[in-house]
């Protein structure tokens, strides 16, 4: 239904509306007994896993973005997701970049976004969690700085962030790797990335119950960033990296170069961003060895792509745009099917 119907309906409008009337769609219909019947998959159905001192029902995850201030994660969780990342979220609301800001990329099953970390600030995001949190499903909060905030005074967003979810999610995702806030993926360089991680690896060991802490990182970086990078999270012992963010490559892209220009800047994802990924959770996995967690992310469109990132080495993996292009199907094929 959602390939035949609701998707060309909603690839008719603007990228961004379509986004809002997605999820309202999907509320409504769970409150439907019938289309929530339809539409919901129980997690248990696919293979748990501990990980990280985590249970998770199963290896699919939701990625940051879709739902920035816990609007929706109470019906996404019914979908089958082993678990949802929402975010990302600053210390104040921001509204992010101008509109026009998300465009998709049809012919190469993607997406550009420069959405700017519009969101409704870190404290709206943990008051929903608060009244709407159920066990079962894990919740990370993936945590960014406000995009008026120095990169020199960065440290004091992420802490704030940090602080204020810290008793109502299960992970914490450190994101330094938007191209879309201006300078902050300066923030991946070994110095003020090392700063920042330890600042908040030291608050996060002071509590009664630490959270794991991931690192969010970019699929443009070079073997040296990457290097550094691994040595920065085993010496701060971060639980793990979530690889990877969008790419800022237009590379090897069937859509028209004319299109690709006049869209501008922002973070591809979707379908050409896989090589990319892979390449990076492979090189990361042969680095970091066996102990460290791995959440792929980048280009998974289906079953035959999730299995490609856990055979590079990922423990869990994460959809966006393949969620947007192939619906609810997709995630209960991935539920059932990965190992």
């Amino acid at each position: 239904m959602y390939r035949s119907f609701l998707r060309p309906l909603l690839f008719s409008l603007p990228a961004e509306k379509a986004h809002h009337l997605a999820v309202n769609a999907l509320k409504m219909s769970m409150k439907t007994p019938l289309l929530g019947a339809i539409m919901t998959c129980d997690p248990k159905r696919g293979k748990s896993v501990e990980l990280m001192g985590l249970k998770f029902p199963n290896r699919l995850g939701l990625a940051a973005g879709f739902d920035k201030d816990g609007k929706s994660f109470k019906y996404l969780g019914r979908l089958g997701f082993g678990f949802l990342e929402l975010g990302t979220v600053t210390p104040l609301p921001q509204e992010g970049n101008p509109k026009p800001r998300l465009f998709r990329l049809p012919a190469d099953k993607a997406i550009i976004n420069r959405m700017g970390f519009n969101n409704e600030g870190v404290q709206k995001l943990r008051s929903r969690l608060e009244k709407g949190r159920t066990s079962g499903i894990v919740i990370g909060g993936n945590i960014g700085k406000n995009k008026d905030t120095p990169n020199e005074e960065a440290v004091n967003d992420y802490l704030k962030c940090m602080k204020i979810l810290h008793p109502i999610v299960d992970y914490f995702t450190v994101n330094m790797s938007s191209p879309n806030t201006p300078n902050l993926r300066e923030l991946q360089d070994k110095e003020p990335l090392r700063k920042i991680l330890s600042s908040l690896m030291q608050f996060n060991l002071s509590q009664t119950t630490p959270r794991p802490v991931l690192l969010k990182i970019a699929p443009d970086l070079s073997t040296h960033q990457l290097d550094d990078i691994v040595e920065i999270v085993l010496q701060e012992k971060l639980a793990g990296v979530v690889a990877t963010n969008t790419t800022i490559s237009r590379s090897g892209l069937k859509t028209a170069t004319r299109k690709i220009e006049s869209i501008g800047a922002g973070g591809l994802s979707g379908a050409p961003l896989a090589a990319q990924s892979l390449h990076v959770v492979e090189y990361l996995r042969k680095k970091m060895g066996s102990e460290l967690v791995i959440i792929g992310v980048g280009g998974i469109m289906s079953l035959e792509d999730a299995e490609k990132m856990r055979s590079a080495g990922a423990d869990l993996v994460q959809l966006y745009t393949g969620f947007v292009y192939e619906g609810p199907g997709l995630v209960r094929e991935l539920v059932r099917g990965m190992e």
